[in-house]
């Protein structure tokens, strides 16, 4: 796994193991074969796609986006929407989501009774 430290400035795309402690000034987008953990912030969107993994301990100010077959852990704040279409997503307790959360497809658990409920369609 290569561990990151510091801000990163603009877009990524993780097709790898990634570890970052830190922050990313942009777009994250995960990749098949890509594993991304992030311990701080993402100042733009997060997209999840096919066979991507990610697990978020932070905050996500844009949308976060997980396409099908893909997983998302989450623990910290997302300031956009959450949209499922057709993943895996686990909202930790006490994590909060500033918009709304799609399920078109997949499965989205949201842990506690202070998380939003998903809006189906």
């Amino acid at each position: 796994m290569r561990e990151e430290r510091g801000q990163i400035a603009g877009d990524i795309t993780v097709d790898e193991e990634v570890e970052q402690w830190g922050s990313v000034g942009g777009n994250v987008t995960v990749v098949r074969g890509g594993k991304f953990y992030l311990r701080g912030a993402i100042y733009g969107n997060l997209i999840v796609e096919r066979h991507g993994r990610c697990h978020v301990f932070g905050q996500i100010k844009g949308d976060v986006i997980v396409h099908r077959r893909a997983k998302l852990i989450h623990s910290g704040v997302i300031g956009g929407n959450l949209i499922n279409q057709g993943g895996r997503i686990f909202v930790e307790r006490g994590s909060r989501v500033g918009g709304k959360v799609k399920t078109v497809s997949g499965e989205t658990r949201l842990e506690g009774n202070q998380a939003p409920r998903p809006l189906e369609g």
